[in-house]
């Protein structure tokens, strides 16, 4: 079986996959609800200003067909007139026209929303291709487009015969009816055929609706390759991000060995761990980690420290802890305060003996159950 075939496709689509298809044009559409909606506004138009609408249409006839001899010998007089009737005409149709627009425009907005885009106007060769043409009619999208066809018909049909049935007496009466009123019972009459039509087009729509969102996400659906695929374009390759992870702890690796020098004091494991520890009194409220690392990243923390006389001390439970317990750049938590209280402290006085020729002081010992202390 060929990879992405229709067999396979059997994952929903991603919201990325549905908003590609729609800057393509690709949404739900129906067409009946769309005539369902607008032949349901042109009825209720047409019955409801229909004796207003024949009374405006009668009297513009009427105004047009009574001419005086040098209206009817004058050319310019006829294209006056013409142009009044016209603006008339459009003045009183201008109720039904304006509900069939609004219908037509809101119609959309129930399945797929108002969509512009202009990849839809770049030609589709395919489209003149004779074996996808054939593929698309003899597909379960021809067959129910045929189904929905006949059932179109059979719906007009119904519907014509049911109103001609029960309306035959009314529609007989037309003809003794004064003109003007008679023009207007019959676009009321036609409003209200307009009407039940849009009954029996609702029907059809109601079932047309959901098998066009069916068939839309259906045809949009994915094979589970091309989850995985999108999933790694959105989220990146394991392998790029992988390599982008390396390069930024590299990064931070030499950041953190910029600033070894500028500590005042290394604290070590002696070898697997080191922890280089700074602190400004006037500036900071508790010393702060501003190098770490183990094994070979502590060997080169050692070897820098001492390349710019920064004091090293072997304190293996404390180094263990502020490795573990506290981040590049941290203060150091209030339950390690006086163990490196009593490392800083030392590494002082070390520093005012070797300045003044003074004995050094007496390493602290630093009790091991620092490494223990909860958080």
């Amino acid at each position: 079986m060929a990879e992405g075939s229709d067999a396979e496709r059997t994952e929903q689509p991603t919201q990325k996959r549905l908003e590609e298809a729609r800057k393509k044009g690709q949404i739900p559409r129906s067409s009946e609800l769309n005539a369902a909606a607008v032949v349901l506004m042109a009825g209720a138009g047409l019955h409801f200003v229909g004796r207003s609408f024949g009374s405006g249409l009668y009297e513009m006839m009427r105004s047009g067909l009574s001419l005086s001899r040098d209206q009817a010998l004058d050319p310019s007089s006829a294209i006056s007139m013409f142009a009044g009737s016209a603006q008339h005409a459009l003045l009183a149709a201008a109720p039904v026209l304006g509900l069939t627009l609004i219908a037509a425009l809101l119609a959309p907005l129930s399945i797929g929303g108002w969509n512009l885009t202009f990849n839809t106007l770049a030609p589709d060769f395919s489209r003149l291709s004779p074996l996808n043409g054939a593929k698309r009619i003899f597909s379960m999208r021809g067959l129910v487009e045929l189904v929905k066809a006949f059932a179109k018909f059979g719906v007009v049909a119904l519907v014509a015969v049911i109103f001609l049935w029960l309306k035959t007496d009314e529609m007989l009466t037309l003809g003794a009816e004064p003109t003007g009123a008679a023009i207007g019972h019959a676009i009321t009459l036609a409003g209200q055929a307009l009407l039940a039509l849009a009954g029996g087009l609702a029907l059809i729509a109601a079932v047309d609706v959901p098998f066009q969102i069916f068939q839309h996400m259906k045809s949009l659906r994915m094979t589970r390759q091309e989850i995985r695929d999108e999933l790694k374009e959105s989220e990146g390759n394991p392998e790029v991000k992988g390599r982008i992870r390396q390069l930024q702890q590299e990064v931070a690796r030499r950041r953190q060995m910029q600033e070894v020098p500028k500590a005042d004091v290394v604290v070590t494991n002696p070898t697997h761990f080191a922890v280089a520890l700074r602190y400004d009194e006037k500036r900071m409220r508790a010393p702060i980690v501003v190098a770490k690392g183990a094994d070979e990243v502590a060997a080169k923390i050692r070897e820098i420290a001492t390349a710019h006389n920064v004091p090293l001390f072997e304190a293996p439970p404390l180094a263990r802890a502020l490795f573990r317990s506290v981040d590049l750049n941290e203060e150091v938590p209030a339950r390690l305060y006086v163990a490196v209280a009593q490392v800083l402290t030392y590494i002082y006085q070390l520093k005012a003996a070797k300045r003044s020729g003074a004995v050094p002081p007496t390493p602290p010992t630093i009790d091991p159950a620092v490494e223990e202390t909860k958080h």
